[in-house]
């Protein structure tokens, strides 16, 4: 099988073309990114040389080169997205132009070549906000809160609507948060990492209370995979890890982890529209397709810090090629 994976030089995109070279050592992988600001081709330095894998410079906006690129290959799974909720509050305009006009130029070339699976990586941020009680199911209402979740969900809709009409053979899955290695220093774990490596505050909005899903990187790589074979056409699938945590716990984690006090917390002004709380039920790809995560809380965390503690020169690449982190 001939996989384009969209966006693969991000954090999940990478994790996920190193998974399913390790997994499907007959599959070929062709990972088209843009290269902005998240996407960096040191996260699959590890890969580069690998037969089977193949990069492609260039932006899912441009249908001239996405239609180029489809054409041979057996199915499309898109990571390709601006994903940070701060920057599509201060600026906006891009994430429609990627996450919506691009996923269109994407689907009308999976249709054109009659793509076999065609599966759109979502968020669990287009269900909008939950109160103390419930959880997110593949039937709840979208309510997003944020320019990003509008633009995600907008997609997601748009996915719908080419198996609706065109029975483009495409799956959804929406995910929780994830954690792992190679994520970009701006996700609430590896930026306070990284700001605690250089003896500085962490900013936590508002009273830290709110709460989030948390799974493991390459558990969400294993049920993009499963979804990606044994998945119903036109479905979603939520992916979660069961891992209910406020932003301050995770916080008091990370210090305890790199032996700091309380005195690193620096409680700051709340973000715009920030959702209360987010929590998936994954009963349905349990129960349909057999998946389950793997790795604990307890274990990745663990597994994470020890993995930036031991990669402070990947963190430094980043702040260098970027500008210092905010």
């Amino acid at each position: 099988m001939k996989i384009l994976v969209t966006g693969g030089a991000g954090f999940i995109g990478s994790c996920f073309i190193r998974y399913m070279l390790e997994h499907h050592s007959d599959y070929h992988i062709v990972n088209l990114d843009a290269l902005t600001y998240a996407g960096n081709l040191e996260n699959l330095y590890d890969v580069k040389d690998n037969p089977n894998y193949e990069f492609i410079y260039g932006d899912i906006c441009d249908k001239h080169l996405v239609m180029q690129v489809v054409s041979g290959v057996d199915a499309i799974v898109n990571f390709a997205a601006e994903s940070h909720v701060d920057r599509s509050i201060s600026g906006p305009e891009v994430f429609i132009e990627t996450n919506i006009k691009g996923t269109s130029i994407l689907l009308q070339a999976a249709k054109a070549f009659h793509i076999e699976r065609y599966l759109q990586v979502s968020t669990d941020e287009v269900y909008g906000s939950l109160g103390a009680e419930g959880y997110f199911y593949e039937t709840t209402p979208l309510a997003p809160n944020s320019p990003y979740s509008a633009s995600k969900a907008s997609a997601d809709l748009i996915v719908r609507s080419y198996y609706e009409t065109f029975g483009l053979p495409t799956l959804i899955t929406r995910c929780s948060n994830n954690y792992g290695p190679y994520q970009y220093p701006e996700k609430l774990i590896p930026l306070f990492i990284s700001k605690l490596l250089k003896n500085e505050k962490v900013p936590v909005y508002g009273d830290g209370m709110n709460v989030r899903d948390w799974i493991y990187v390459y558990d969400h790589c294993s049920a993009i995979d499963t979804v990606l074979h044994k998945g119903t056409p036109g479905q979603i699938y939520n992916v979660g890890g069961h891992n209910e945590k406020t932003n301050l716990e995770i916080t008091h984690l990370i210090l305890e982890a790199m032996n700091k006090d309380e005195s690193y917390i620096e409680h700051v002004e709340d973000r715009l529209g920030h959702d209360k709380r987010y929590a998936i039920c994954n009963d349905k790809i349990t129960g349909e397709l057999g998946w389950k995560p793997s790795v604990s809380f307890e274990e990745g965390i663990l597994l994470t810090i020890d993995w930036y503690l031991n990669n402070q020169k990947w963190i430094k690449s980043v702040e260098q090629r970027k500008g210092r982190l905010a």
